[in-house]
Parts: structure tokens; C-alpha cells; sequence
């Protein structure tokens, strides 16, 4: 496999908060968008060089992104970007759909009038994006991303979402191309109104149903 190059642009000006933490978070970002490509080689002396810092941090942070799934570590070969097979994808969404449809449930049953009236907001920013003819894949993860989190912050089960946090990481190195499948977004965006419609009626039963269909469908376009 080819080595990983490393963007001078990506590391910049690292705060002085920890500097692993910034180096991560740089690295996390160039994955997603995959300026590093799933199965690459992390050629950790250029990256460090590119970056004006020693390889102490730069394992550091890479020791982070493996514990989050983003990143393999192999014995006397170093570490890769990770790729996820089929098997992987299954059990991420599978877990997620547990996880995010039982967060559902709850906020249909205990979310404020202004919570909700938050999440529709969110959901028309959706709509937006995902107009037929003015398609913007980009905001569209974007937004969705922000729609979820929200619905589970509203849902305030910390442990949960530290556990959806970490599995949305992984669904990331494959989620933009299932948006890119024809039609996606539109069965995306219905999948969201029935949430909507369910949510805003109040009714637990329903909203979880359509958060597990939402999710079996979106595994069904990542495969």
C-alpha cells in the first residue's frame, strides 16, 4: 500500500491545550474526508515532520484514533487507517439502531414543546439540503449528524452517548458514499419526516420503529 502523505496545511498552529488532542483531532478530520485513504499506511515520520512535531504525540494521538475504531495498529508494521468491512458495517449499525432508536422512544415521551420545535428546525435545514435539484451531500451529513446528536442530548443518557459517539466515528468512514447512491437522500429525507411525524405526535412506539427502519435503510445504501 502507498504511504500516507502528509497536508503541511492540516497541522498549522496546534493549541497548547494537549498537543496529542490537536494532532488527533487533525488526523480524525483528514480520515473523514479522506485525504487518508482507509487502508493506508501512516507514515508517522513524515506526518511528524509535516506537522513540526515529535513522534511522542503523534503516537499518542494515534494510540486515540485506534481506541475509536479510525485507526489499526499492526504488530512491527505500524499503524493504517481502518477499513471497514461488510461484517464491521453490520454490527455498527446494528448497534446504532439500538442505541439511537431507544434514545427516539424517550425523547417522543419526556422532550419539551421547545426541544422539539429544535429538532424540527433542524429537520428543515435538512429538507433544504436535500432539495431535489439543489442536492448538497455535504450539508446534508452535515445537518443529519446534527439532528441525531441533538435528539440524543434531548434523550440525556451520557453513557449512551458516549457509545454513539464512538460508533459514529467508525460510520463515517463509509457513510458519505451511501449518500452519493442515487436517490439516498431522498429516501434519507422521508425516512426523517416519518421520525418527525411519530416524534411530534408523541408516540414512543412509533418514532423507535421508524428510527430502526431509518437505520436498516441507510445500512442497506453504506453496503
Amino acid at each position: 500500500m502507498n504511504a500516507i502523505s502528509s497536508n503541511p496545511r492540516a497541522g498549522g498552529s496546534l493549541s497548547h491545550r494537549a498537543l496529542y488532542e490537536d494532532v488527533a483531532e487533525s488526523l480524525r478530520q483528514r480520515i473523514f474526508k479522506r485525504e487518508l485513504e482507509p487502508g493506508s499506511w501512516i507514515d508517522e515520520l513524515r506526518i511528524a515532520e509535516a506537522y513540526g512535531i515529535s513522534r511522542t504525540p503523534l503516537r499518542e494521538a494515534l494510540k486515540v484514533l485506534a481506541a475509536e475504531g479510525l485507526v489499526t495498529m499492526k504488530v512491527r508494521r505500524g499503524a493504517y487507517v481502518t477499513e471497514v468491512s461488510a461484517t464491521d458495517l453490520a454490527d455498527v449499525y446494528h448497534l446504532l439502531s439500538l442505541l439511537e432508536s431507544d434514545a427516539a422512544g424517550v425523547v417522543a415521551t419526556k422532550a419539551t414543546d421547545a426541544e422539539l420545535a429544535e429538532l424540527k428546525a433542524l429537520h428543515e435545514e435538512l429538507e433544504a439540503a436535500g432539495r431535489p435539484g439543489k442536492e448538497d451531500a455535504d450539508r446534508f451529513f452535515a445537518v443529519n449528524e446534527r439532528f441525531h446528536m441533538r435528539l440524543l442530548e434531548i434523550a440525556n443518557n451520557r453513557w449512551r452517548d458516549q457509545m454513539v459517539a464512538d460508533l459514529r466515528k467508525v460510520m463515517k468512514l463509509n457513510r458519505h458514499n451511501s449518500l452519493l447512491k442515487d436517490g439516498r437522500i431522498a429516501e434519507s429525507l422521508q425516512e426523517h419526516r416519518a421520525i418527525m411525524a411519530a416524534l411530534s405526535a408523541r408516540d414512543p412506539l412509533a418514532t423507535t420503529q421508524c428510527m430502526q427502519a431509518h437505520f436498516s435503510h441507510g445500512l442497506t445504501a453504506a453496503a
